[in-house]
């Protein structure tokens, strides 16, 4: 079992839920970090943790994006991370069925991530890179995030599904961790 390094410049958590019932609000988080305990011989026996900064939330409107930071969405300064850990990974064809705890807003719930394994690359430099794709679909409500208007015309303002997305690049820890040079080292 080999541990690899969340790229932290090419991995995105994404999201999707719907504004006035009719169109997408999609949005990213940035500074994810987390770590992947892999064994390529059987990904099954494989773990991931994963740290996302709650106050990173970006959907490129600056006033709902500090909407989505405060106290009836998020609450970043509360609950300043999401966490992902799984508890198993279980292979679904060429897919791996990933079930893990989802911290968010201070409640955790179960959920399963639909993930493939996009494969592993040797680099230029030597070391080794994997790709990973990952998808999920909440309710937010499920989280204790329930704030909404009603419409006029029936419905909600936000909906209460919201698909997540996760592109993920990974750099094995070993490479890294050969790279680094004691502190006070001179190049």
């Amino acid at each position: 079992m080999n541990t690899w390094q969340l790229d932290t410049a090419h991995t995105t958590v994404s999201f999707t839920a719907k504004h006035m019932m009719i169109t997408k609000t999609r949005g990213i988080f940035k500074g994810v970090t987390g770590t992947i305990d892999f064994n390529e011989a059987n990904p099954s026996a494989s773990s991931v943790s994963v740290v996302i900064p709650a106050a990173t939330i970006e959907t490129g409107m600056e006033a709902r994006d500090n909407h989505l930071r405060s106290a009836d969405f998020l609450d970043a300064e509360t609950f300043p991370t999401l966490t992902f850990t799984s508890t198993s990974i279980e292979q679904k064809g060429d897919r791996w069925a990933i079930t893990g705890d989802l911290a968010i807003h201070g409640v955790t719930r179960s959920v399963v991530l639909d993930a493939e394994q996009l494969g592993i690359v040797t680099a230029m430099d030597g070391r080794r890179h994997a790709g990973f794709e990952a998808k999920t679909r909440i309710k937010r409500s499920d989280w204790g995030l329930t704030w909404n208007v009603g419409l006029e015309a029936g419905g909600w303002l936000v909906s209460d599904d919201v698909t997540i997305e996760l592109e993920v690049a990974a750099d094995e820890l070993a490479a890294v961790i050969a790279d680094a040079k004691p502190v006070g080292a001179t190049a």
